[in-house]
């Protein structure tokens, strides 16, 4: 039964790298395409060929042990990144920051007459939730106190810009585009749902916390269309209000269409909703405000822990988290010497601090920390000599771990399914529109370890077509054989 297994599995994915490759592949066994090391350019070439990437930049790195090269094609040019630039981000937060670090949200008190004087200050933590928000509530509660004369939120623990300057602006308005702050909460962004309702008729609007609704005005210009019509549904925002757009169209049997807005006003945001629960465990208090400072004589009475850095860090590198990765990155901006006048910016120096001390030379351009940023770049090399030096790291599996896995989670678990690298291959994939890249640790059955980056910048043709190169390069790779 194993050997049946086995061949059926190899077809199966021959069909699949015959369709990546245009090539009919028929008759495999178990030893499919098992090949020397030295035959690798010739194949990795000949997938180039046949793709025909015509205007596209390609830059591959396959070593085996450090230095090793097995292929390079331009390996010291810069490419375009988009969120493979995570792996330096996060590479740098385990060596300075180490695995135990972890960010704290507390409530200081300061007693009056009438009450106290309540200051939330926030330091950052991209895992800061509803559940911990109402933690923060019942603790103060439990306090004894039932009154807040005033009920404030510092939200500068993050010193220079909240927005991005070199962001996109769609890509600011959108979920994966909110911007870390102090006081974040539930990711800095709101979900909401589309439905189709009866033909010609406007499309249902569900909110994630229905209690949003009431700080909302929804202008709802969509409809239902018949079946088999084209669905376009989107919705936009107000930059300054708390105004949404909903237009697009539907199809009648589409069902749910799920999206999520950033929220840009993200400390008046986490503050709101404090005061609501701070309602709901019997504090009452004044409308919120945020405040540039703080008293000196404050005494802490409520505080949440967020878990370590290990525990989250798989939010970076297999969901491909954007505002986790800022967050860290502003974190790492913090531990600087000299005063911090932005976090982005001096997160960047200290990643390239730390990264030159784990023997990576600067080849690269960081502009910040999550790759989406159109101002990032970085050589397929550095990409494959970070993953290197955190492959000896003393944190190394926990870097690894934070990887997504072709074929079972993260960003590849759809990929690579019924394929010799499926549970082979951890990495970090990347997508901004017309480039992608992948890079990461791979083990194929008969050859030892070895590490790759893949980029392709500036491709004129469609997402799934620059993924198929990229995989089947991947898939070759899989095939390597230890020859003696």
């Amino acid at each position: 039964m194993g050997q049946m297994a086995t061949l059926a599995r190899a077809r199966k994915w021959a069909q699949v790298l015959g369709g990546l490759l245009g090539l009919s592949l028929t008759g495999l066994g178990e030893a499919v395409w098992a090949y020397c090391p030295a035959e690798l350019p010739e194949r990795i070439e000949a997938i180039v060929e046949r793709a025909d990437i015509g205007p596209a930049r390609l830059g591959i790195v396959v070593e085996a042990e450090p230095g090793q090269a097995l292929y390079r094609r331009d390996a010291d040019k810069l490419f375009l990144p988009a969120s493979v630039m995570k792996l330096l981000t996060t590479a740098a937060a385990l060596e300075r920051l180490g695995p135990d670090f972890s960010v704290r949200t507390s409530v200081y008190a300061q007693a009056t007459e009438n009450g106290h004087r309540l200051y939330v200050v926030g330091r950052g933590d991209p895992t800061f939730d509803s559940q911990r928000l109402a933690a923060l509530a019942q603790q103060v509660a439990a306090g004894g106190i039932t009154r807040g004369t005033l009920l404030a939120g510092y939200d500068g623990y993050f010193p220079g810009r909240l927005v991005h300057p070199n962001w996109e602006w769609e890509d600011v308005l959108a979920g994966y585009g909110a911007s870390a702050n102090g006081l974040i909460l539930n990711e800095n962004a709101l979900r909401l749902t589309l439905y189709p309702t009866q033909v010609g008729q406007p499309l249902r609007v569900e909110w994630q916390d229905p209690s949003q609704a009431r700080f909302w005005r929804v202008e709802n210009t969509s409809r239902t269309v018949a079946v088999g019509q084209p669905s376009t549904a989107d919705i936009g925002r107000d930059w300054g209000q708390p105004i949404l757009q909903v237009f697009g169209t539907l199809a009648a049997d589409y069902g749910a269409d799920r999206f999520a807005i950033a929220i840009t006003q993200p400390g008046q945001h986490f503050m709101q909703q404090f005061r609501q629960q701070l309602q709901q465990v019997g504090v009452n208090s004044v409308s919120p405000q945020l405040v540039s400072g703080l008293p000196s004589d404050l005494s802490e009475i409520a505080a949440v822990q967020s878990p370590p850095l290990s525990q989250w860090l798989p939010v970076v590198n297999q969901r491909s988290q954007n505002l986790y990765a800022e967050a860290l990155l502003k974190a790492l901006g913090q531990t600087a010497a000299a005063p911090v006048e932005d976090a982005t910016v001096q997160g960047t120096a200290v990643v390239q601090a730390v990264l030159k001390n784990l023997g990576i030379e600067s080849a690269y351009q960081m502009a910040d920390g999550s790759g989406l940023s159109r101002h990032n770049l970085v050589t397929p090399q550095t990409l494959v000599d970070v993953l290197q030096a955190m492959a000896r790291h003393p944190h190394g599996d926990i870097y690894r771990r934070s990887l997504a896995v072709a074929g079972q989670q993260g960003t590849l678990r759809r990929r690579f399914l019924d394929t010799p690298a499926q549970g082979r291959l951890q990495g970090k994939t990347g997508y901004l529109s017309n480039n992608r890249s992948l890079a990461g640790y791979l083990q194929p059955a008969g050859h030892p370890p070895v590490v790759f980056s893949i980029l392709i910048n500036n491709s004129p043709a469609s997402a799934r077509a620059t993924r198929q190169l990229i995989d089947a390069v991947v898939l070759e790779l899989a095939q390597l054989h230890a020859c003696p």
